[in-house]
């Protein structure tokens, strides 16, 4: 596993960070914990619960109670219920300082390293709320305050210079204002955290095929006058995601992701341990020769199309 630096006290994070959500104890507590165990085997040290899920918290707590806590790196998603259905979004003062407490209380991991408010709209987030988390941090309950999310609101947040990490889906194909916010939020100093870096449209070989494919134009889809010389012309296509030896698509993208130096960790799902260990081997692994020029080829000639 590789190490990258986070925060401002010198620490490192792996390359990847493991997030936890309901899903991973649906075959109950014993498999959440192999899960942990499993990524701390691989060089794992950062974890993230997807909401304030005491039972979610108290999982990650026991598996990591034989590790030393300053080893570690927990992130807690606030904002985001704790899980049930129905629960309600919640960014008061009061609702994210119980939710933390609680979380912290049942899990003994005695502070999180990061409070990251998961996708608040422009208006949802008040100053309470920010004074709120800004207390928690001076009580050394919190040490670093995150933000998640996508769209231009996320461009406001990162520039108002009140977090410390940025978390926003990043992918191969990724349009250039989302390529802008992660070096705005470097130029900020932030820890730069990426997810959705294999969306639903890389997941199957006719799917990339008709990625950045233009439009047929006319009646009919025929027609459209005449074709100028492009000598890009066929390279917008990302089928090769699913044609290249010993590297499964999913496994090219994450690889991607994390050759961008300004990325901190890429947050990975894998839902059992046996594909966690598949996945905890890609930082370890260099891209062949040639896929990165593919991949920035197919990205340009699709920007162009559009």
């Amino acid at each position: 596993m590789r190490y990258r630096p986070f925060g401002h006290g010198g620490q490192a994070v792996s390359a990847l960070t493991l997030s936890l959500s309901q899903r991973d104890l649906a075959r109950g507590p014993t498999a959440g914990c192999e899960l942990i165990y499993t990524a701390l085997e691989a060089g794992i040290n950062s974890y993230r619960l997807e909401n304030a899920d005491p039972v979610l918290a108290e999982v990650l707590g026991e598996a990591l109670r034989h590790v030393d806590r300053k080893l570690v790196q927990v992130a807690i998603t606030l904002g985001a219920g704790d899980g049930r259905r129905g629960t309600e979004r919640d960014f008061s003062g009061d609702g994210m300082t119980e939710a933390m407490d609680r979380a912290l209380r049942v899990s003994g991991l005695g502070w999180f390293d990061v409070a990251m408010l998961d996708q608040p709209a422009e208006h949802e987030l008040p100053q309470t709320a920010l004074n709120a988390l800004k207390s928690l941090r001076a009580n050394q309950r919190v040490r670093l305050l995150g933000v998640s999310g996508d769209g231009e609101v996320m461009d406001a947040y990162v520039s108002t210079g009140a977090f410390d990490v940025l978390s926003t889906p990043y992918h191969v194909n990724s349009e250039w204002k989302v390529r802008n916010r992660l070096r705005t939020a470097r130029e900020q100093d932030m820890s730069v955290f990426v997810h959705g870096w294999f969306p639903e449209e890389f997941q199957s070989a006719k799917k990339a095929a008709q990625v950045n494919q233009p439009k047929k134009s006319g009646l009919f889809g025929f027609g459209g006058g005449r074709r100028s010389h492009d000598p890009l012309a066929g390279a917008g296509t990302f089928a090769f995601l699913h044609q290249t030896a010993n590297w499964p698509a999913e496994t090219i993208c994450l690889a991607y992701v994390l050759t961008d130096p300004g990325v901190s960790s890429a947050v990975i799902s894998p839902g059992s341990a046996e594909r966690l260990a598949v996945v905890a081997e890609v930082p370890d692994r260099d891209m062949p020769p040639g896929l990165a020029a593919q991949i920035e080829m197919a990205r340009v000639a699709g920007a162009k199309a559009a």
